[in-house]
């Protein structure tokens, strides 16, 4: 994999029978240290002046996003564990509770796939049942495919 990346990271929050899909396409870096996978890339957060740095670390059994700037949370998905995360926004703080369903990760050349299902809980209260998909590309043999 070459340091200059295309991420995509998808979601879908399915909550009271309803289903909310996100997509987002950026570029960012990657790295590989000590057997770990790291994407680095900033985000800019609509009516808020700054930038979110955001850190994915990935492992065979775990991602970690990690969140810093205007915003900022340190979330870890584990397989079958839950974890608790206090997500500091400009609007306030929520303590974000994430139950790691499963995890998956899919590593070739230039493309690395993480997919994680897990149940979303917002201030100790259930929310959704969500999933998000991070796909990193090699920018030189990046395909992008949007969804409509």
């Amino acid at each position: 994999m070459t340091k200059d990346v295309l991420i995509t990271i998808s979601g879908v929050q399915m909550m009271d029978g309803d289903k909310g899909d996100v997509e987002m396409i950026t570029t960012g870096d990657y790295y590989l240290k000590n057997g770990k996978h790291y994407i680095v890339y900033d985000e800019v957060m609509e009516g808020f002046e700054g930038v979110i740095r955001n850190t994915i670390k990935i492992q065979p059994d775990s991602l970690d996003i990690i969140k810093s700037g205007i915003a900022s949370v340190h979330m870890t998905f584990e397989r079958n564990k839950k974890r608790l995360a206090c997500y500091a926004t400009p609007a306030g703080d929520m303590m974000v509770g994430l139950q790691t369903n499963s995890i998956s990760v899919n590593e070739t050349e230039d493309n690395l796939n993480v997919r994680v299902e897990y149940s979303l809980d917002i201030n100790y209260q259930h929310v959704s049942e969500c999933n998000i998909v991070v796909d990193i590309q090699s920018r030189s043999q990046a395909q992008v495919n949007l969804r409509s």
